[in-house]
């Protein structure tokens, strides 16, 4: 008699485990890119800590301007055989030398190298925390 509730108890759990798991991956939570995107960091609304970088992967045959709060980003670090952009304030920095807490705003504008044009941008905003 006590395996039977010990089996019951376990399947309950079992079935509120699932349950839960269910509730908790919504389909309107995942991140819907452009095409053109293939990654970025941080994701729109994130909270970051104050080292974090930005980062964006465009497709190899890609090129594009990056806008940290409406600031074009000249010493973007880009490495061409993957495509990926990456940046993160300095002292060396004209514009932005380190985060400040609160909202920023990132702007992506891209173009493509050689072939027909495909451009297109996209904005996203995280929080420094």
């Amino acid at each position: 008699m006590p395996y039977r509730l010990l089996y019951i108890g376990l399947g309950l759990l079992a079935v509120a485990a699932i349950a839960f798991g269910i509730a908790l991956n919504r389909p309107g939570d995942e991140l819907v890119l452009p095409e053109e995107i293939e990654a970025l960091s941080p994701n729109p609304g994130d909270l970051v800590p104050p080292q974090t970088s930005v980062e964006v992967d465009l497709p190899v045959a890609y090129r594009a301007d990056i806008y940290i709060d409406d600031w074009l980003v000249t010493d973007v670090v880009f490495v061409e055989g993957t495509g990926v952009y990456r940046w993160s304030p300095s002292p060396q920095n004209p514009t932005i030398t380190e985060w400040a807490p609160g909202e920023h705003t990132v702007r992506v504008v891209w173009d493509t190298i050689s072939g027909l044009p495909d451009p297109g941008e996209y904005e996203w905003s995280f929080r420094v925390g």
